[in-house]
């Protein structure tokens, strides 16, 4: 069973860095794309960022493009979230998620909610102006 525990959520000022951090665990062969999503207050979960993991590519949302960066750790398993310039309009509950079954590179780019299976709990970012 995938098991996700993010962390590093916390206040920060616009133009701030955070660094969140998702642990998995239990990941098999059907995990080939984990990423981000957030959910802000009043909107409906939205992709930030995914990585395909077989080859280590990369896709984001054109809201965070060249601010957010995606970094995994295969030996601990880790997904980090690296978040630049911050902006009040990245308030949001962050999520990290992990697909069930095998997506390709061409479904893990589509930044696609549907995709994934494993959810975690979540950790609250939120950026004063």
């Amino acid at each position: 069973q995938v098991q996700l525990v993010e962390s590093g959520g916390g206040s920060v000022q616009a133009g701030g860095s955070l660094r969140l951090s998702c642990v998995a665990s239990g990941l098999d062969s059907g995990t080939d794309c984990m990423g981000w999503f957030r959910r802000a207050p009043g909107k409906e979960r939205e992709a930030v960022a995914t990585i395909y993991t077989d080859a280590g590519t990369t896709y984001y949302a054109d809201a965070v493009q060249g601010r957010f960066t995606l970094l995994r750790d295969n030996g601990e398993n880790t997904l980090y979230l690296q978040m630049n310039s911050l902006k009040p309009e990245d308030t949001a509950m962050y999520y990290c998620a992990a697909t069930l079954l095998p997506i390709r590179a061409g479904g893990c780019a589509r930044l696609r909610e549907l995709y994934f299976g494993s959810w975690g709990q979540g950790t609250q970012v939120t950026v004063s102006s």
